[in-house]
């Protein structure tokens, strides 16, 4: 039982990192002003749906569509950067008519919750860890994401607009550099 603890620790906080979801705050409270609101559960649900389905055929499912991991991961660093971009300039790149359930899948739950990372991350876990335990993981990472978008209007009074606005562009900046970096260790396999 204390090596499935130690591997559970293990994977959830693997998870915990590469999701991210305290890091997203400034960009989810952003997204949350200029819609009216985020379904919260729906969100968690679908990201949660979209890590368990990677868990189990992720690469089989690429593989349909004739996609390989490290193009999956370039097309979601793109995605990312263009939200960082958002964020660092005020301007915005993805359209809406204001309602919650329109940004719901994207960009919300893919791929500021379930990224490229995330998911190819669960593809690279399974390599060492159980279904169950890494299940377990993705269970208790969706409750600390449901929790803290649940949370978004306490954090954005929190913060004050001055704050929220100051975050948000440090944080744009950091958005911009985490999708460089999975563009950069991904795309050198995708030229030939």
């Amino acid at each position: 039982m204390n090596w499935a603890i130690n591997d559970l620790l293990t994977v959830g906080f693997t998870l915990f990192a590469v999701i991210d979801i305290v890091g997203s705050i400034p960009l989810l409270i952003s997204l949350k002003m200029r819609l009216g609101g985020i379904r919260e559960f729906r969100a968690t649900w679908m990201s949660g749906a979209l890590m368990i389905v990677f868990l189990f055929i992720g690469e089989r499912l690429l593989s349909i569509f004739g996609v390989d991991v490290g193009s999956f991961a370039v097309a979601g660093s793109i995605v990312i950067f263009i939200l960082g971009l958002e964020m660092v300039l005020g301007i915005e790149f993805f359209k809406t008519e204001g309602d919650p359930k329109s940004s719901t899948l994207v960009p919300i739950a893919f791929p500021l919750i379930a990224g490229s990372g995330t998911l190819t991350t669960i593809i690279s876990l399974r390599a060492n860890y159980s279904e169950v335990v890494i299940l377990i993981g993705i269970l208790v990472n969706l409750i600390i994401v449901f929790v803290v978008l649940k949370s978004l209007n306490y954090l954005a009074r929190l913060l004050g607009e001055a704050g929220l606005l100051a975050v948000r562009k440090f944080f744009g900046v950091v958005l911009l550099a985490i999708a460089v970096k999975i563009f950069a260790t991904n795309a050198h396999g995708l030229i030939k």
